[in-house]
């Protein structure tokens, strides 16, 4: 099997030759830039730059060697943008490492502190001295009348939300005119340049956006105190998505194998809301725009990054249209892959559980990390319905022994 033929197998719930991997295949699969230069060393690879394609979460691009070293079965459709080294500019991570950052963003330098700045200026994000990745700092309608407000300007406040008007490789084009035909081009060269499984991340989150917008407190009062209000605000926010959905998928659905969605519904206890919040005010929005999707693209698979204790959802986003949940975060309550496996099987793919990354990854011996891999990977063996990640992002005081050993153990025992 190619690469992308093995993940389509095991997203349809038969084995494949092996299990797949995922190597910063997306934005929750990635590997921090800081890691990711120590990782280069220790590999004994000194050429090339390191590329930090999103900034906020200081990610690097991992270099084609080093995806073909480990077997790496996807890569993110943001790989098909930014091709021209004018389109990088220097820059320099937190631990001093010399990098490459699009030369879009908008950076300014205050003390030692960095901000990310609006088209228009206004500071957004911060990263003090010594964070290793940016926080919000500003939340365009939190001093506004939720209750009585015209939903219809949310999608206007995106321009002065962090996480919304900082662009990564392929977000910085429009759905429009002369950016649309270069989005379609891209993803079209990039369907020709490899067999990998390409995802394209669309968003389309309707429970994190409000708190983008809102501040996170406010709005989960508001869900509360607000029912009606926050109905009409999933309801427009949908319209706004498949609005964007249409566009999007006319130019890259040929081209990607799974589309990416992110909402995170859980906490490391529990989930943050009720299950019926989810079904009253969530459930079927993503319903609508789940659907819409293999209406208008039927080959793609849905997939649905949300961290934390989201079990008590899964049997509702499945019925609403799901296909596979990343980054299915082990060590939270309910959360372990054994369990999952058995009540899930044949109805939803697993995206990841692979290694534990708040307490192996981090701070285990490379030995702790071969066992506790060659675990989970048992755990998934033989069935299907499984892509080994990492429980999220690679963070940046990895050791580089540990993350070589976790993807050598996967190269010999998938």
């Amino acid at each position: 099997m190619n690469s992308r033929e093995r993940i389509i197998t095991a997203m349809d719930y038969r084995e494949p030759d092996k299990i797949p991997l995922d190597i910063a295949g997306h934005r929750s699969s990635g590997i921090a830039a800081m890691a990711y230069a120590r990782l280069k060393k220790a590999l004994g690879i000194g050429s090339g730059d390191i590329y930090v394609y999103d900034i906020v979460q200081q990610l690097a691009i991992v270099e084609e060697p080093i995806l073909d070293l480990f077997g790496a079965d996807t890569i993110e459709l943001g790989r098909a943008y930014l091709p021209d080294k004018r389109d990088w500019t220097d820059w320099e991570l937190p631990d001093g490492t010399p990098c490459k950052i699009p030369a879009m963003i908008r950076l300014e330098k205050s003390g030692d502190d960095w901000y990310l700045l609006a088209e228009d200026g206004l500071r957004t994000g911060m990263m003090k001295k010594g964070c290793p990745y940016f926080e919000t700092i500003h939340y365009p309608m939190q001093d506004m009348d939720y209750d009585a407000l015209d939903f219809t300007s949310v999608p206007e406040a995106f321009k002065h939300s962090m996480w919304c008007s900082t662009p990564a490789p392929g977000g910085h084009l429009s759905l429009e005119g002369k950016d649309l035909i270069e989005m379609k081009e891209g993803a079209r060269k990039l369907r020709e340049s490899t067999d990998r499984a390409i995802i394209g991340l669309f968003g389309g989150n309707l429970f994190e956006t409000p708190q983008l917008m809102f501040n996170s407190e406010n709005y989960l009062l508001y869900t509360a105190v607000y029912p009606e209000a926050t109905t009409r605000l999933s309801q427009q926010l949908c319209d706004h998505y498949c609005t964007e959905m249409r566009k999007w998928l006319q130019a890259v659905g040929p081209y990607i194998d799974i589309m990416a969605f992110g909402d995170d519904f859980g906490s490391n206890h529990g989930p943050i809301i009720d299950p019926e919040m989810y079904r009253q005010y969530y459930k079927p929005y993503h319903r609508k725009m789940w659907s819409l999707a293999k209406e208008l693209a039927p080959h793609i698979r849905i997939m649905l990054h949300s961290c934390g204790s989201i079990e008590p959802f899964l049997d509702d986003m499945i019925e609403a249209g799901l296909d596979a949940v990343n980054p299915v975060q082990i060590s939270c309550r309910g959360m372990e892959l054994k369990v999952l496996k058995e009540k899930y099987r044949n109805r939803l793919t697993l995206w990841g559980g692979g290694c534990d990354t708040q307490s192996v990854l981090g701070q285990g011996t490379p030995e702790e990390v071969e066992a506790h891999v060659k675990k989970q990977l048992n755990i998934m063996k033989g069935s299907g319905g499984f892509v080994f990640q990492q429980v999220h992002n690679i963070l940046g005081n990895v050791p580089p022994a540990n993350i070589i050993k976790m993807f050598e153990t996967v190269t010999r025992h998938r």
